[in-house]
């Protein structure tokens, strides 16, 4: 933009991830004679598309990355402006960009998502995955591999850990069991399995197109939506927003090695030390005086040497991180008075409103810390990034408007769809009976490589399940959590495979 913005915005939305714009156009709809201002780092922002209400409170929808200038095509009063927040003064309502200019604004939300919580930050051969970039570069490195390392037990690495081919994988995750975040031990064995068969033929080409940004930032820095200010060089990594739930679709998963997929898992272990060839190799000349953990067996040296806490050491290709984000409120606490949550994300009330006037936040920047329904958690998913950003447009507008409006629906269940190992997976309420102590019990319901059903009761009443598969069975338990119906009647014949469970509680 040629000009400084001198006028005050009434709307103003901060990142291009799937919240900001969920924010940006639900403000579009509603106020259509009102310029909505979306401010992005990135020319590309994530969208939308084929979106479908599955039951009451699950959605499913894909995630496009587009040019911005679609979205002020769709909406002629959206301004999409490119830069990075350099500094928000909250009490004089404006926002102090990168290139020297200042915005002005009535109400404001920060829609800044997160930045890859790396283990270190320290060497060019650990890669996060957190953008478009980054994951071409992964990709990139990976063509040229024969052995990759990923650190993680969340969706990326999982994803990652099932797609990669052509390469030996070596999994290291903290906990007893893989997908700790999703599900629980049984569900984790139920999988397992998938990781040693070959992958299905796809039934349909990825036809969407794909854009790539120019001058990006090294893709194992920090990255984030709005752009963040780094705190140590004073450089900004401009790196777009973090990656849909199709993110491997299109991308050519395939290593430099004649074996189809061979993965090695390493439980309840974490990284301890990272070190290169050289520094490696003079650590085992050091220490022949002294017995150490052997390096691995297979061919070497390699680019790079991981040390886990559990005493055994690997050399590979270069590391991926896939250890989780950190809330991207740097650009915002300076000068002023944001109260933080114990998880660094910017503390929202049931307006997702912050503590600083006129201030809002949605999305992973934000800690929901209203009193939630028994039956919902806050988890830093595309699902609730959707519901925030569009929940917290509506409220800008009750507020703005001095309307009442009451704590939407979708936050009364927690419920998310997505797909891991090519497995349906569904998961409902306190699916891992979070928070429930021994207060529960579990009914399970498996089917070798079809389906695996778990159900957790308190009081003889469905609080949680998981669904793993086509079980069909996702919004009959949802209505069961919901009316909370008393179901001790039933015991364990509540999944007995020869019940019609949907068409009995119809």
């Amino acid at each position: 933009m040629a000009d400084k913005i001198a006028k005050r915005s009434k709307f103003v939305v901060v990142g291009g991830g799937i919240a900001g714009v969920s924010c940006t156009e639900q403000l579009a709809s509603q106020f259509p004679y009102e310029e909505i201002v979306l401010l992005t780092a990135s020319p590309l922002i994530k969208a939308v598309t084929n979106f479908k209400q599955v039951s009451k409170t699950l959605e499913a929808f894909d995630v496009e990355e587009q040019p911005s200038s679609i979205i002020e095509k769709k909406y002629p009063n959206v301004k999409v402006i490119q830069s990075v927040v350099k500094q928000l003064q909250a009490k004089e309502h404006k926002l102090q960009m990168e290139n020297g200019k200042e915005l002005h604004y009535e109400k404001l939300c920060l829609c800044s998502g997160g930045r890859p919580k790396l283990f270190t930050h320290h060497s060019s051969h650990v890669l996060g995955i957190r953008d478009t970039d980054s994951a071409q570069e992964f990709q990139k490195r990976l063509s040229k591999a024969k052995k990759i390392v990923v650190i993680g037990n969340g969706g990326i690495a999982l994803e990652l850990v099932y797609e990669v081919e052509g390469c030996e994988v070596i999994w290291v995750v903290k906990d007893k069991a893989i997908g700790n975040t999703f599900f629980d031990a049984g569900a984790a064995q139920f999988l397992i399995p998938s990781m040693a068969t070959e992958k299905p033929e796809r039934a349909t080409l990825y036809k969407r197109t794909r854009y790539t940004t120019d001058n990006a930032a090294p893709p194992c820095t920090p990255s984030a939506e709005c752009g963040v200010q780094n705190q140590d060089s004073g450089s900004t990594k401009k790196l777009g927003s973090a990656l849909g739930p199709d993110w491997h679709e299109g991308i050519k998963m395939k290593g430099a090695y004649e074996v189809s997929r061979r993965v090695h898992v390493e439980y309840q272990c974490e990284v301890l030390k990272v070190y290169t060839a050289e520094e490696f190799l003079n650590s085992q000349h050091e220490a022949q005086q002294s017995p150490q953990p052997s390096p691995d067996p297979s061919s070497g040296p390699w680019p790079v040497y991981i040390q886990l806490t559990n005493g055994k050491t690997y050399g590979c290709d270069f590391v991926v991180s896939a250890t989780g984000v950190t809330p991207n409120t740097d650009p915002f606490l300076q000068g002023n008075n944001f109260a933080v949550a114990d998880d660094s994300g910017l503390k929202v009330d049931d307006h997702m409103r912050t503590s600083e006037p006129d201030v809002y936040a949605a999305g992973d920047v934000c800690t929901a810390c209203w009193e939630p329904s028994p039956m919902w958690q806050q988890m830093r998913l595309w699902t609730q990034a959707r519901q925030m950003g569009w929940f917290s447009a509506r409220c800008m507008a009750a507020d703005l408007l001095d309307e009442p409006i009451e704590l939407d629906f979708c936050f009364e269940l927690f419920a998310h769809i997505t797909k891991f190992f090519n497995y349906k997976v569904v998961l409902l309420g306190k699916f891992n009976a979070q928070g429930l102590g021994q207060d529960h019990e579990l009914l399970i319901r498996c089917t070798k490589e079809r389906e695996y059903v778990k159900v957790v009761l308190r009081q003889g009443r469905m609080v949680g399940a998981v669904l793993i598969g086509e079980t069909d069975l996702e919004e009959t338990f949802e209505n069961l959590i919901l009316n909370q119906m008393d179901l001790s009647p039933y015991g364990e014949e509540l999944l007995n495979p020869n019940i019609d469970i949907e068409d009995y509680f119809d």
